[in-house]
């Protein structure tokens, strides 16, 4: 007993804190280790001999030695251990759905029995569940190609709900998103004809037109339009224009594209430069041009085209007003009427008055000054005549009409007529006096000077009216 209690103690010593057999001994119960040394040393010479008769003999069957409940108590603790941990390794996965976390929490609760049949059983079960809420959850949030194949996973085998975890819905997702890429190109104003015609073909068929439109067709297509969106240019621009166009037009995919992103403003800023330097050239433009022009010059392109397109236009408009109103300040009263409409007008009827209607309008008051200037009155009758009237008398001394001229004394000589101060006589004061009411602005007048001249010859008119009727009161 005691060569087999030191062999016992050997083993044990050299044993490894984690070997079964040193679990075995720990969990071996002290007051059955203290009976059996009592026993050795109390009868050695009884027990040598019954220890080697033992151990040529073979244990009874059905009994068990002395580790045999042991090496059972620990093979029960260990797959509990284990059990426990594989628990909770699936509840910290991220993957793991709400119906396995509620079992597996359970489970953790019970008894050892409670996690085998967690592991055997229930853990299939609810990731079935778990896995059949997760298709269909991709049925609100796909696309048409999506929710097709969500249909088609919860009308099959659970296997095709994996297959579709594992791999449709990534396909599904792939088709979805390149069919919104192809109607936001059909959408794009920018997309030309055979973008357009191609990207409805493909949304037309199947998973793969859509793919082989991304990766053939568009490229060809795109290059197709472009090169008609360059040669259309040749029709619009300038010569910078048109020479960078022909360059364009024999070169690859990526100078076409980039000649329309960046070369033609290049060349259009030089067209327009050269066009605002032509305006300015013309003696005939206003202020209101002169400045425009000027500020466009010393800006960006963007700043030249804005001066063509919205600018140009706005300050016309403003010097042709300017002008209107010079000619209204001299015109006569056709003038004046037909001057007042095209301001209350568009700026077409301002241009209109300039080009035409000023002119129709100063010929109707020279026709009117016309009419005024002739005479209105009969003649004067001289005293001769008088006395030649159906009456047959003669009108006394001193009564009747005097002569238009003072009479000296007899014998004397007749003093130099005096003018006819008698209304609608045709001396000079009156056709000048017409003559102004009837015209408007010199056309050889400028900007500064139109207006005073104008005013000039306006006052110089209402002086010799005032004459006239001077002359017809008297």
């Amino acid at each position: 007993m005691l060569i087999t209690l030191t062999i016992y103690a050997d083993r044990v010593h050299d044993l490894s804190p984690c070997s079964p057999l040193t679990k075995q001994v720990r969990l071996m119960k002290l007051p059955k280790v203290s009976a059996v040394l009592a026993a050795a040393a109390l009868a050695p010479t009884v027990l040598f001999p019954s220890m080697a008769s033992a151990a040529e003999q073979p244990a009874p069957a059905g009994v068990s030695g002395p580790d045999t409940v042991s090496d059972a108590v620990g093979d029960h603790d260990s797959q509990e251990a284990l059990d426990r941990a594989e628990v909770q390794r699936i509840l910290a996965d991220k993957e793991s759905g709400p119906g396995v976390r509620e079992a597996a929490e359970k489970a953790l609760a019970g008894t050892a029995a409670d996690l085998r049949h967690f592991l055997t059983v229930e853990l299939e079960q609810q990731r079935r569940g778990d896995n059949q809420v997760k298709v269909a959850q991709f049925y609100n949030t796909g696309g048409p190609a999506m929710r097709k194949a969500v249909v088609a996973a919860l009308n099959g085998t659970y296997d095709d709900i994996l297959r579709f975890l594992k791999e449709g819905q990534y396909t599904a997702r792939a088709e979805d998103e390149d069919r919104a890429e192809v109607e936001r190109i059909l959408a794009d104003k920018e997309s030309g004809p055979g973008v357009r015609e191609a990207a409805e073909k493909a949304l037309a068929g199947t998973a793969a037109d859509l793919r082989h439109f991304f990766e053939v067709e568009l490229a060809q297509q795109s290059w197709a339009d472009n090169k008609v969106k360059v040669a259309q240019l040749l029709n619009t621009g300038g010569p910078a224009v048109r020479k960078a166009v022909e360059v364009a037009l024999w070169g690859s995919a990526e100078e076409v594209l980039r000649f329309l992103k960046e070369g033609q403003y290049v060349a259009r800023a030089e067209d327009d430069r050269a066009e605002i330097l032509t305006i300015l050239a013309d003696k005939e433009i206003g202020p209101s041009v002169y400045e425009g022009a000027q500020k466009a010059l010393d800006g960006t392109p963007a700043d030249l085209r804005r001066f063509l397109e919205d600018g140009l236009a706005n300050a016309r408009a403003t010097d042709n007003r300017v002008k209107v109103a010079q000619i209204l300040s001299v015109g006569g009263p056709a003038v004046q009427k037909a001057g007042v409409a095209a301001l209350k007008g568009s700026p077409q009827d301002v241009v209109a008055f300039l080009k035409e209607g000023q002119y129709t309008a100063r010929a109707e008051d020279e026709a009117n000054a016309a009419v005024a200037a002739k005479p209105t009155t009969a003649p004067v009758q001289q005293p001769d005549q008088a006395q030649n009237t159906g009456t047959g008398r003669s009108q006394p001394s001193g009564q009747g009409v005097q002569p238009a001229a003072a009479v000296g004394p007899v014998g004397s000589p007749a003093p130099a007529a005096a003018p006819a101060r008698v209304a609608g006589t045709t001396t000079g004061t009156a056709a000048v006096s017409g003559q102004l009411a009837a015209t408007g602005v010199d056309e050889g007048l400028g900007w500064e000077a139109g207006g005073a001249a104008a005013a000039v010859a306006a006052g110089a008119a209402l002086v010799a009216l005032s004459r006239r009727r001077h002359v017809a009161d008297s």
